[in-house]
C-alpha cells in the first residue's frame, strides 16, 4: 500500500513580468519537470516563480490525485503536520517554498511584520490576504543579484553631497531616523524630479562615487528595465546594499526588511504569507503608501554581514553532505544536500514537515518503506517523524524546508 506519510506533489508556475522567458526560466523548467503535473512551457511567456506549498494563490497539489495541498494536510494534521506544527503554527504548513527565476528587478519591498499585517489584513483582505508576517530566505542557484538592507550610514552620506543630490534638504549627521526621512522624500519626488537627478548622477565620475562606482553600472540597467522617472532606482542605489552571490550563498530578509532582488534564479522560503508593500520598480498604480512603507521600515540589516546567511554542516545529515541555513525565526530551516557519484546521505526526522526539491541530478529516496525516484523538478512531502535516505550514482542536489 503507498505511503500516506511520503508522497509526491506538483509545483504552480506564475507569470509576474519580472521574470524569465520561456525555458530560460529555472521556475518553469523545474515545474515542467514533474511527470503527470500537465505544465507545458510556453517559449512565448514570461515565468517568474513556482510555488510548492500550500498557500491557495499558486498551490502545491498532490500529484497522483491533483488535490491542493492544504486540504490534504487538513484531512490528518496529527500525521502530516505533528504536534508542534498544530499547536505554534495554527496547524497548517508554516512555511512556503518557492524557485524565482529573475530576469528583472522586483518591486522595492518590504513585507509587514505581523502588528501591521494583522491590521491590513482587517482593513483590506482582497490585497492582504493573510494576518502573517513573512521574513524570508534566498538560496542562490546560479549568480545572484540582490538590493537587501541598509549600507552603513558612513556609506550612505558622502553620496549625498554630490552635486545632484544637494537639492534635498542638508542633513548634517545621519541617523537611522534620517535614513527613514530620507527614504521617504525620494519615494514621494515628482517624477520629472527623479529623472533630473537620475539624468545627473550619470554624469558624475566613477572617483567621485569612489566604493560606490558600480552605481555607473547600475543605474542604465535600471533605467531601462523601469524608466528614468522611477525613485526605487535612487533609493536602492544610494541607501541599499548591492550585493552579488554564487550558487550555495544565502540570505536572510527579516520581517519589514527593504529589499528588492535584481537577477537570478534562487530557492526561496518564507513564513506562511504574501503580505507585500512595493513602493518601486513597478508601475505606480501598484504602489502601496510610501508613509506607510517608511513608516514601517526597520533597520536591523545595516551592512552586508547583516544580511548574509551562512550555511553550517547539519546534524541532520548522518553522512555529512548536508548543509542547514537556519535563519533566526522560528518557522523552518532550509537543508541543502549535495552528493556526487555513487554517494548517499541520510536525514534524520523531524518534528515537523519537510518538502524538498530536486534542483540538479538524479537518485532514489527511501522513506517510509517505501522508494522513490527522484530526478531534477522533483518535489515531495515527508511527514514528521519520517527519516529519509538519498542515494544516487550520477549526483543529486536537493534544497528542503523542514520545520
Amino acid at each position: 500500500m503507498p505511503s500516506d506519510l511520503v508522497f509526491q506533489l506538483a509545483g504552480t508556475c506564475n507569470e509576474y513580468p519580472w521574470g524569465r522567458k520561456g525555458t530560460e526560466s529555472m521556475a518553469a523548467r523545474l515545474c515542467e519537470k514533474t511527470p503527470g503535473s500537465g505544465f507545458k512551457i510556453d517559449p512565448s511567456k514570461t515565468y517568474s516563480e513556482m510555488w510548492f506549498g500550500d498557500y491557495p494563490d499558486f498551490p502545491g497539489r498532490k500529484l497522483d490525485s491533483g488535490e491542493p495541498l492544504a486540504d490534504v494536510l487538513q484531512r490528518n494534521k496529527e500525521k502530516l503536520l505533528g504536534k508542534k506544527v498544530i499547536e505554534r503554527f495554527d496547524g497548517q504548513l508554516p512555511y512556503l517554498p518557492k524557485i524565482l527565476s529573475i530576469a528583472k528587478a522586483l518591486p522595492l519591498q518590504i513585507h509587514p511584520n505581523k502588528d501591521l499585517a494583522t491590521k491590513l489584513h482587517e482593513k483590506d483582505p482582497e490585497n492582504f490576504t493573510d494576518p502573517n508576517h513573512k521574513p524570508e530566505i534566498a538560496l542562490a542557484l546560479s549568480k545572484f543579484e540582490v538590493f537587501a538592507g541598509f549600507k552603513p550610514l558612513e556609506e550612505i552620506a558622502p553620496l549625498f553631497k554630490l552635486d545632484p543630490l544637494k537639492r534635498l534638504d542638508s542633513i548634517d549627521k545621519w541617523t537611522n531616523e534620517t535614513l527613514r526621512n530620507v527614504t521617504r522624500e525620494l519615494l514621494k519626488l515628482d517624477q520629472g524630479t527623479v529623472k533630473s537627478i537620475q539624468s545627473d548622477l550619470g554624469k558624475i565620475s566613477k572617483s567621485e562615487y569612489g566604493d560606490a562606482a558600480y552605481i555607473l553600472d547600475l543605474l542604465p540597467r535600471l533605467q531601462d528595465q523601469y524608466g528614468p522617472e522611477d525613485a526605487g532606482s535612487l533609493v536602492a542605489l544610494l541607501c541599499m546594499n548591492y550585493m552579488v552571490f554564487n550558487a550555495g550563498d544565502a540570505i536572510f530578509i527579516p520581517a519589514d526588511g527593504i529589499h528588492a532582488y535584481l537577477s537570478g534564479d534562487i530557492v526561496e522560503c518564507m513564513a506562511r504569507s504574501n503580505n507585500v508593500l512595493n513602493v518601486g520598480f513597478c508601475p505606480p498604480a501598484d504602489r502601496n503608501n510610501v508613509d506607510m512603507f517608511a513608516n514601517t521600515l526597520t533597520f536591523k540589516a545595516h551592512s552586508k554581514e547583516d544580511v548574509i546567511l551562512p550555511g553550517k554542516k547539519s546534524d541532520k545529515g548522518k553522512k555529512g553532505k548536508t548543509l542547514i541555513y537556519n535563519p533566526p525565526m522560528s518557522e523552518f530551516d532550509m537543508l541543502k544536500t549535495d552528493l556526487g557519484k555513487g554517494e548517499s546521505e541520510e536525514l534524520t526526522q523531524s518534528e515537523g514537515p519537510g518538502v524538498p526539491i530536486v534542483t540538479s541530478g538524479q537518485g532514489i529516496l527511501r522513506a517510509d518503506g517505501e522508494e522513490f525516484k527522484l530526478s531534477e523538478g522533483y518535489i515531495f512531502f515527508i511527514a514528521p517523524g519520517v527519516s529519509v535516505q538519498l542515494e544516487t550514482q550520477d549526483g543529486l542536489q536537493t534544497h528542503m524546508a523542514v520545520v
